[in-house]
């Protein structure tokens, strides 16, 4: 893949939740520096997604809710400092500034997330508090995931409503599910996992890119004929299987334009192989990266500096490869899935990997030797 000057002007909004993360450096725990530092950045989702895209060179916005007070302050300007357009951001007195804590796993011990997040302003807010007639003015896509409908009923009501203005104003919808099985409690009545398809039914009726896992299919009641006499089946990391498992799920909602999928096989919490699909719904064209001699062969990922928010590096990627004209679909998945392999190398939810890094990547420049 060539490098070659970018000549999109796209806008690209996303909306939902930013949080303060607070983790111990390297890989320690919490309860062995706790009393004590630790440390603090901003992330979440669909701002990771908007600051990947800044830090690429495009126009992204972010919008969320937020309260006033000076962490709210200094997320602004931590946006505004990788180029993050905050302009639509509606600071707030109702709720609070959310919180997750992360430790980094390593070898056969996992990373683990813990949250703090009930009640944070986004959760609050209501749907019509965005006025989305002005804030996707120029926008093409708007880009959303299945974690702040998880929240609470009204950020659920604030989410479709966002996907719903956007198809009355010809704005592409992204959406990546993103399933978290710690979230989804906002209506008892429910288990987390029915809570989330129900929402969903909603939701992927108005997207028209979905990134999502076999597992996330399942919510909506997709999956394969041999899951039932097999359950352990899904769990394979197969190309094929996953094809097969993304024309069910456009079969089972046709106004899906394209379906991607990361293909993810944890060896350990240090090491992975990392690959993706897309599915080009209209063609019926199955793509897949990384590629060697034309067959897929997926990234390995040796010695994992940080995996949190390498789905959305890929997602970043992905978008920034869908709206620049030099990019075709196979180049477009090229593209997100080096990204997110190199976001892996990355502390922090951010990629900062640049354009020609991730290009040297697809390229060949696999052996990490010193750049003098």
């Amino acid at each position: 893949m060539k490098t070659t000057p970018s000549h999109s002007t796209t806008r690209i909004v996303t909306f939902g939740e930013i949080m303060a993360r607070m983790a111990p450096s390297g890989m320690l725990r919490l309860r062995q520096v706790l009393p004590g530092s630790l440390d603090v950045t901003f992330a979440g989702a669909e701002a990771n997604v908007a600051a990947s895209l800044a830090l690429l060179g495009c126009r992204a916005d972010f919008v969320t809710a937020l309260p006033e007070g000076p962490l709210t302050d200094g997320c602004l300007g931590n946006l505004r400092s990788v180029g993050v357009g905050v302009n639509h951001i509606r600071i707030t007195e109702c709720g609070r500034f959310g919180i997750y804590f992360v430790e980094m796993g390593a070898n056969q011990r996992p990373s683990r997330v813990f949250y703090d997040r009930e009640y944070s302003a986004i959760s609050q807010a209501n749907a019509t508090d965005f006025h989305w007639d002005t804030i996707l003015e120029d926008a093409s896509w708007l880009h959303l995931t299945g974690i702040t409908p998880a929240l609470s009923k009204s950020a659920a009501e604030a989410t479709l409503h966002a996907a719903r203005s956007a198809r009355e104003l010809g704005v592409s919808v992204s959406c990546d599910v993103n399933f978290r099985g710690k979230l989804w409690r906002w209506d008892p009545s429910r288990p987390p996992q029915k809570l989330a398809g129900d929402v969903l039914r909603e939701l992927i009726p108005l997207v028209d890119l979905l990134m999502a896992s076999e597992e996330d299919f399942r919510l909506v009641g997709v999956t394969a004929p041999e899951d039932v006499k097999n359950p352990a089946a899904s769990t394979r990391i197969n190309p094929d299987r996953a094809a097969m498992m993304a024309r069910h799920m456009a079969t089972a909602f046709p106004n899906l334009r394209m379906i991607a999928t990361t293909l993810r096989e944890n060896i350990s919490a240090s090491h992975n192989n990392w690959g993706a699909l897309l599915l080009d719904v209209a063609s019926d064209t199955v793509y897949q990266a990384p590629l060697q001699n034309g067959r897929y062969e997926p990234y390995e990922i040796r010695s994992i500096v940080d995996r949190v928010g390498s789905g959305d590096a890929f997602d970043a990627g992905l978008l920034f490869g869908l709206t620049h004209p030099e990019f075709t679909l196979q180049t477009s998945l090229e593209f997100a899935t080096a990204a997110s392999c190199l976001s892996h190398s990355v502390v922090g939810d951010c990629n900062f990997a640049s354009r020609a890094e991730i290009e040297d990547l697809i390229n060949g420049a696999r052996d990490g030797r010193v750049v003098r």
